[in-house]
């Protein structure tokens, strides 16, 4: 895969490396050919190149001449990417690289997620580990792994490995932004198992479809108020439910625990004599919601289209207990900060519904920047779905990352942008969740800080990179690299 308008874009020493990256298949949890890749670049440098025991690839580099008298830099970023794509794109994650173009001031990729988020940190780093000519002191590149879907990376790399004084994380989406802290995390799933029913007679069968919704990151766009497609799915099976008897035979709703649902599926049964009035009903609350929703999500749809009957259906009072649980689960916002202006402290995405076969899934991701308000919050989901009968798991949890507005290298960073680009960054704490915090843990007197070029869109098929950010970016990273205090 060539990527030749890629190729030819500026700095071209970045969207080569990006190019060559995104060639590789890259899911999280299967990230052994990325892993694979980097060590053999690192090792055709002839740079010192490692893999720790839970997959992180570390590549240390030289001080360039004049340069060694500086801090060591930990340049930091993740090798893993979010898959998604949209319903009518056929692509295999695994097995295909991600075919991009450009639209404008734009890269995006075909149908799917383009890997911008973290390819692009993934990519600068590259390109400064191959160079000749770039000025900067000593370098520890490190790629981790699964950032994604649990940050085991992260979590993984054990204490004394690296031996870097400061880390720039790469993984900020604004390029007028300076990360100095973030959210933490936990998942909260709820399950349960459930008898099935055959079907009686006198029923008619329909599958009903929410889609066309933007989806995005579930920390970043959280604040939005965009449609979650499992939100959106119960009020159509809870309406159903409460005027026609509506009954469940299955449920996909939703994918990965970091992206807002875009998509959700069911299919139900209704009584045949109740068939013209749910129908009626049906169209009356949809267009009610796409009302709610036309000018955040103006390409919603929500169809509905007689399908064959299913062999079976959720017992009734099972149905009844998810269905309101799902209502009275929280999504979206739960607090906002206090203390910084504009930034969500605390916030739910009910990612993943999945009801078939005699069981119920439902996956959740709490963030939160304040410990104790993610406990809370997850305590209420836990409470709710408990009251229904399932049986909530937290698993996953990892810690934020505390602000310091006194760090040195912030200092610098602050002083480097007002002197490159004639106006004031933006420093702010975000609602995603950056490594800096788990990798705080293990090496807390390493000053930390992030930032990266322009992404929209992270974590959906609409995620695009701006080439004109790329620039204003890539030349920050090589002042960054000049100006790195001295030991």
């Amino acid at each position: 895969m060539t990527n030749p308008d890629i190729r030819a874009l500026e700095p071209k020493a970045l969207w080569n490396k990006f190019a060559d990256l995104n060639a590789v298949p890259r899911p999280s949890k299967k990230e052994e050919r990325v892993i694979q890749f980097m060590k053999d670049f690192g090792n055709a440098l002839n740079l010192e190149t490692l893999e720790d025991e839970v997959g992180n690839v570390i590549i240390r580099k030289p001080a360039t001449l004049g340069m060694e008298d500086r801090k060591m830099v930990v340049m930091q970023s993740h090798l893993d990417m979010v898959h998604q794509k949209n319903a009518d794109t056929i692509f295999d994650f695994d097995t295909q690289g991600i075919e991009m173009y450009v639209d404008g001031d734009w890269v995006r990729a075909k149908g799917t997620t383009l890997g911008a988020d973290n390819g692009l940190g993934v990519a600068t780093i590259m390109a400064v580990l191959e160079s000749t000519t770039i000025a900067h002191p000593a370098i520890e590149a490190l790629f981790t792994i699964d950032e994604e879907t649990g940050m085991t990376g992260a979590m993984g790399l054990k204490g004394g490995v690296l031996k870097g004084d400061i880390l720039l994380n790469l993984d900020t989406e604004e390029d007028d932004e300076i990360g100095v802290g973030c959210a933490g995390g936990i998942d909260v799933t709820a399950t349960r198992s459930y008898k099935e029913e055959p079907v009686a007679e006198g029923k008619t069968a329909y599958t009903i479809t929410v889609r066309g919704l933007q989806g995005g990151h579930s920390g970043m766009d959280i604040h939005k108020g965009l449609g979650n497609a499992n939100k959106l799915m119960n009020r159509l099976l809870y309406n159903g439910f409460e005027n026609f008897g509506l009954q469940i035979a299955r449920i996909d709703g939703g994918s990965l625990r970091n992206a807002i649902p875009r998509e959700s599926v069911a299919v139900i049964v209704v009584d045949t004599v109740q068939k013209a009035a749910f129908e009626f009903e049906f169209d009356a609350l949809s267009n009610n919601i796409q009302k709610e929703f036309e000018t955040l999500e103006p390409g919603l749809e929500m169809v509905l289209s007689q399908t064959e009957l299913p062999a079976k259906v959720m017992e009734l009072g099972v149905q009844e207990g998810l269905t309101k649980a799902l209502y009275a689960a929280h999504n979206g916002v739960y607090r906002m900060s206090p203390d910084i202006k504009d930034l969500v402290e605390t916030s739910n995405n009910i990612a993943r519904v999945v009801v078939k076969e005699g069981a119920i899934k439902v996956g959740c991701l709490t963030r939160s920047s304040v410990e104790s308000s993610k406990v809370d919050l997850a305590n209420a989901l836990r409470a709710t779905f408990e009251l229904t009968g399932c049986d909530v798991e937290l698993s996953g949890d990892y810690p934020g990352w505390a602000p310091n507005m006194k760090s040195p290298i912030l200092q610098v960073l602050i002083d480097k942008y007002k002197q490159i680009n004639d106006e004031e960054p933006h420093v702010a704490a975000c609602h995603a969740g950056l490594e800096c915090g788990i990798l705080g843990q293990n090496y807390p007197e390493m000053d930390m800080i992030s930032f990266g070029p322009t992404i929209k869109g992270a974590h959906s098929p609409d995620e695009r990179a701006s080439i004109s950010s790329a620039k204003k970016y890539w030349n920050f990273v090589l002042e960054i690299l000049k100006d790195i205090p001295v030991k």
